[in-house]
This record gives C-alpha cells, sequence and structure tokens, in this order.
C-alpha cells in the first residue's frame, strides 16, 4: 500500500519507532480520510527526515503509528526569510501558505505605517503553515513569528542578513539580483498601500538593504511576496 498522508508529528522518528497521534490527527486520518488499522503514513518531525509509518492502533481520541522505512532525508530550505505587512486574512493565509511552497525557513509579519490588519492569530498562520508543509512534501515547517513593529526588527537586525526590498517605486526597471552574493537574507514585502516616506527613508539609508523592483507592473501584497521569493529562489536559493 502506497502512503499518501503526510502529518508532521512532534516526536522522535526512526525504524522501529512507536509514534503517538493527537486525538486531532485520529479525527483526521480516521474520521476524514478513513484509514484503519495497518494503513500508511508519512511522517515527518523537522529534524529526523520522512518515515513512512504503519497505523498499529486506530481510535477516535488517538492512535500509534509505527516507523517502518525512511522515505526522504531531513531537507533544510536556504536561510531565507520573508517579512511581510499583513493584509486582508484570505491573503494573509495565502502568503504563509506559498511562503512555505517557495522555501522560506521563517516567516515574519510586521506592523508598518500602512499596514491594514492591526493584529494576527498567530497560532492560526502557524496552523497554516504546518498544513502547507504537509501538502508540498517539505521536512521543515518555518517559524511564523508573533506581529512585530517594523521599525523594532529593523533598529535589532542583525546586519549580516541582508533584506531584499520590494520597492514599488522601481516598478518597470529590470527585476535582476545579478552580483547579489549567497548568504542569510530576508525579502520585504510592504502593504497595499506601499511604504510610507519615513520608511522609505530609513530602508534607502541601510548599507544592508537592496531595493528591487519586481518587474514592469505593481504587484498586489500578496503576488509580490510569491514574486519575490522565486526571483531569490532562481538566482541564490536551492532552486539552482
Amino acid at each position: 500500500m502506497t502512503a499518501k498522508i503526510r502529518l508532521c508529528v512532534d516526536h522522535p522518528l526512526g525504524t522501529g519507532q512507536s509514534v503517538p497521534l493527537t486525538e486531532a490527527q485520529a479525527h483526521y486520518l480516521f474520521g476524514v480520510m478513513r484509514l484503519g488499522a495497518e494503513g500508511q503514513v508519512l511522517l515527518f518531525n523537522g529534524r529526523d527526515g520522512e518515515w513512512r509509518a504503519r497505523i498499529a492502533q486506530a481510535g477516535k481520541r488517538g492512535g500509534l503509528a509505527e516507523c517502518e522505512e525512511q522515505t526522504a532525508p531531513q531537507r533544510m530550505p536556504p536561510d531565507l526569510w520573508l517579512v511581510f505587512a499583513p493584509v486582508k486574512k484570505a491573503r494573509t493565509d495565502f502568503i504563509v501558505e506559498k511562503a512555505v511552497e517557495l522555501g522560506a525557513a521563517r516567516i515574519l509579519p510586521v506592523q508598518t505605517d500602512f499596514t491594514n490588519s492591526e493584529r494576527i492569530r498567530q497560532d492560526r498562520l502557524q496552523a497554516h503553515a504546518l498544513e502547507a508543509a504537509e501538502q508540498c512534501g517539505a521536512t521543515h515547517v518555518p517559524v511564523v513569528e508573533d506581529l512585530a513593529q517594523l521599525d523594532k526588527l529593523l533598529a535589532r537586525w542583525d546586519e549580516g542578513r541582508r533584506i531584499l526590498w520590494a520597492d514599488e517605486s522601481r516598478a518597470g526597471a529590470a527585476a535582476t539580483l545579478a552580483g547579489a552574493a549567497p548568504g542569510p537574507w530576508a525579502i520585504l514585502v510592504g502593504p497595499e498601500g506601499g511604504f510610507s516616506p519615513s520608511e522609505r527613508a530609513r530602508l534607502s539609508g541601510l548599507s544592508h538593504v537592496t531595493p528591487i523592483s519586481l518587474g514592469p507592473r505593481i504587484l498586489r501584497a500578496d503576488t509580490a511576496a510569491c514574486a519575490a521569493l522565486t526571483l531569490w529562489q532562481a538566482a541564490l536559493g536551492d532552486w539552482t
């Protein structure tokens, strides 16, 4: 039987290792997906790669899976963070989901001068990140930070991590990372209204910030996040 369902678990994985299933995982496997005892599932925990496991016990409030074979090694994404201003709920969910699929290692929502959303549900966004990792075959689940003020984040920023600033004022210029060096990076995407004059002035004055165009048209915030991640991955990430 081929295992098609993937679950992220908080438990060591290895040959013969028994893995307890939570009530929520049991409901999904046995109630929603109709999997039963002896069924196959793929498990990962962000440390030990992906493992094919056999359902040893199936119950309404829990279960037990036993690891049989490693099906993929642990694969970590590049050292790339996504810093973005939250937008409307569904589009913020989309940004988090696509950031996981496109290989962001960490996701940092920020409050800017023009950010429409003043609060987020960090736990809900983290759950979206986990679900996205389960769906896309990743073995790493990025941490989604709680909302932070952009100015405070920049004040404590490690300048060894360069920032790729998606600057909407450069629309029409060539979108290129030619000459950029590998290493720790972060992508910064602003809100629907763009960055304020004071934020633009501050970003422009930082030596570790590289402004970049994302092509000839001004993109929506969620599209810009995907475009910037794709551009960086193709030039400096694990797509090369």
